[in-house]
Formats: structure tokens, sequence, C-alpha cells
């Protein structure tokens, strides 16, 4: 999964501790496993793990668009892991998760196929588009080569675990106003911050015609999962 010769695998293996249960060390898959690296022997999560010399931009590039499409939609689809390192010391800069219930159909982005003259012609892949995930779905093992404490590791990954139990379309309207939410761009907000969102959540779903009506419900369900806090007369608080 590395663009440089290391065993960034090794020191996942041996440093890394689970974000969901706490769990250490690591398993780590044999080589080629068909879709996850790693996987927590406590817990059972899996994790998929990308890692680059160059920082992660908005999209991360992936294999087959189909078969990412058809993973996603599995249950067993593993969480991500990004990483980003420093081929003159063997060093971590940064590190984090993307738990599964981020990705999405909608951050899977096709890639036109490969032209005939391609050794693989008509083969189509698929980015990861990591700008569309939510805050609150990149969850920071390490950043600037500062560990985050494990506490706020653990407290983070738990925070969005709720989505998990929704259903796709459920989900999907729930992320969304999350990332509204962060759009906004400060902890406390009101009703109507998030109501001046709602020609791009009419745009993202054109059939609904009841845009406000389901603002305030994506809210009320961010609240009663304790991720927002309401402050009282239609204003909120991001919770952490």
């Amino acid at each position: 999964m590395s663009d440089e010769p290391l065993d960034l695998g090794f020191a996942v293996h041996h440093r890394l501790f689970c974000p969901n249960c706490g769990a250490i060390p690591m398993s780590r898959y044999a080589n080629n496993a068909p879709v996850a690296d790693f996987h927590c022997p406590a817990c059972a999560e899996d994790y998929e793990l990308k890692s680059s010399k160059r920082p992660f931009g908005p999209r991360v590039a992936d294999g087959a668009f189909s078969a990412m499409c058809a993973r996603i939609a599995s249950p067993t689809n593993p969480n991500l892991v990004l990483m980003n390192y420093n081929v003159a010391d063997f060093g971590v800069t940064d590190l984090f998760f993307v738990p599964k219930q981020f990705l999405t159909r909608a951050i899977i982005q096709r890639r036109p196929p490969l032209k005939p003259t391609a050794r693989r012609a008509g083969w189509v892949g698929c980015n990861i588009l990591i700008g569309e995930v939510p805050e609150a779905g990149k969850i920071h093992f390490i950043r600037q080569r500062q560990a985050v404490p494990r506490a706020d590791v653990l407290e983070k990954w738990r925070s969005t675990l709720f989505l998990r139990s929704q259903g796709a379309a459920a989900r999907g309207w729930l992320i969304e106003v999350m990332k509204c939410v962060d759009l906004i761009g400060r902890p406390d907000f009101t009703l109507d911050d998030a109501y001046a969102f709602e020609p791009r959540l009419a745009a993202l779903y054109p059939d609904n015609h009841n845009v406000r009506p389901k603002i305030r419900q994506q809210l009320q369900v961010l609240r009663d999962q304790g991720y927002l806090e309401f402050t009282g007369r239609g204003r909120y608080r991001v919770r952490g």
C-alpha cells in the first residue's frame, strides 16, 4: 500500500492501538489480503492502510470502481488508515483513521476508463474523496509528529459509532448535515445557521421537498446521540 519500499506495516503492527477498543498490538493479515491489512484481535475491527511520503490531498486513489462500490456496501468493509511518513528518518509525520461508517457511495469518485493503449485497457478505477469527509470522520492518531492523547482518540472514535446503526439513506443525511455544521466554522451555532445550507442539501436530495424539517430532524438525531448539545432557543453546540 506504500509508495516507498518501507515496511510501514511493521510500525503499525507494533505501535498502533485499536481506536475502537484500545487494544494493542494490531494483528497483520497475510500479504495481498483482498481487503484489509490489519485487524484487532480483541474486537475484530478491520483496517486498510494507505501510506505516502506526500501529504494526502482531497482525494486518494483506490482500486477498481465496481469493487469499491461493492465493498462499501458490505458489513465487512474495513476502516481506512492514512499515513504520511518521512523517508529520511523513517518517521511517521501524520496518521489518521476514517471510520468505515463515513466511507459512503457519495465519496467514491469514478475515474475515466484506461485508454485502449493501456495494458489494462478499459479498466475503471476510483478515488476516495477524503475532502468530503466531515471532521468527525478524521480521527488523528499522529499530527505533525505529535501523538494525540489515547483518550481523545478513543472518545472521538466512539462519538460517531451511532452512524453504523443507521440505514444508508439516513446515514447519508446525517453525514451531510455534519458537514454543514463543519462549514459553519464554530462550535456554537443556531438553527438559522443550519438553514443557510438548505440550497446545498436541496441540490443533493432533489426529491426531498421538505428540506428544513429534514435539517431539524437530523439535528435532533445528532443531539440525541450526544454529537450535539441543544443549548436552548434554536441554539446548538458541537460536543468535544
